[in-house]
């Protein structure tokens, strides 16, 4: 099982997965708003979504838990 984190801080504003989905390498799983940027987090390794743990909206602190895969 992996993690995948926010790299920094920022505000959820698009979680482009749910649970069940099967994501590969490189995949963008999550869009951030930080310092008036949108920054897409990619998965870093291939699996299934086992849990998000973000919404849109949400605030995230840097190195924060977005979601697990399996």
């Amino acid at each position: 099982m992996s993690e995948i984190a926010a790299p920094m801080g920022g505000k959820v504003i698009d979680v482009k997965v749910k649970p069940g989905d099967a994501v590969s390498e490189g995949d963008e799983v999550v869009i951030l708003e930080a310092m008036k940027m949108e920054l897409p987090v990619v998965a870093e390794a291939s699996g299934t979504v086992k849990e998000v743990k973000c919404n849109n909206g949400d605030t995230v602190e840097a190195e924060g838990v977005l979601m697990t895969l399996e």
